[in-house]
C-alpha cells in the first residue's frame, strides 16, 4: 500500500496526503478489520499491490446509516486495463447485495475526466463541485461531489397474506 500510495502519479488523484508511512498503513488496516460497515480490497500481481478500493460507512449518526463512502486508486501502468471496473463491480456487490447501502458517495478532482467516466459508468451523477477543496502541488483544486443510489433497493416482500388483507409493503 505505502509504495502505492507513494507514487505521485497515484496520490496525485486523491484526496489523501503523499507519502504515507508503512506504519500509519498498518494501523489504519488494523482498524478497518473491526469495521462491520467497511470493506477494503487490494489488486495484486506478482506480489505488489496495484489497486486498492475501500467503501466505508460514513459515520454520521442513525439517521445516515444508509450513506457509504468510496475511494479507488489504480497504479498509473495499470490505469485504464479494467482493473478499477473490476474493483468498483465488487465494491457495489457488496454494498448493493450485503451492506444494505442506498447512496454511496464519493469526490473527485474535477480534472480526473477519466474517474469520473468510471463512476459514471457505474451509475454515479454530478451533485455538485466544491471550490478550491483541496490543495495539490501547491495550487488549490476544484472537486466534484458523485454519487450513486442503489439501482435496485431491497424491498419486503408480499405475502398471499398481505394479499388478502389488502396491505401493501413498499
Amino acid at each position: 500500500m505505502v509504495r502505492l500510495m507513494s507514487d505521485p502519479e497515484v496520490f496525485s488523484g486523491l484526496m489523501q496526503m503523499p507519502y504515507p508511512s508503512v506504519e500509519a498503513w498498518r494501523k489504519r488496516l488494523e482498524q478497518q478489520v473491526e469495521q462491520q460497515d467497511t470493506l477494503h480490497l487490494l489488486a495484486t500481481e506478482s506480489g505488489e499491490v496495484i489497486a486498492s478500493g475501500g467503501i466505508h460507512g460514513t459515520g454520521r449518526g442513525v439517521r445516515q446509516r444508509h450513506v457509504a463512502g468510496l475511494g479507488i486508486c489504480i497504479a498509473k501502468e495499470r490505469q485504464g486495463k479494467g482493473i478499477g471496473s473490476e474493483v468498483m463491480k465488487r465494491l457495489l456487490d457488496w454494498s448493493d447485495n450485503w451492506a444494505g447501502y442506498l447512496r454511496v458517495q464519493l469526490t473527485v478532482y474535477a480534472d480526473n475526466q477519466r474517474a469520473m467516466a468510471l463512476y459514471r459508468r457505474f451509475g454515479f451523477e454530478l451533485e455538485g463541485t466544491y471550490r478550491a477543496y483541496a490543495l495539490r502541488n501547491g495550487v488549490y483544486v476544484d472537486t466534484h461531489a458523485m454519487a450513486r443510489f442503489h439501482p435496485n433497493p431491497p424491498r419486503v416482500p408480499v405475502t398471499a397474506h398481505d394479499l388478502a388483507t389488502g396491505m401493501k409493503c413498499e
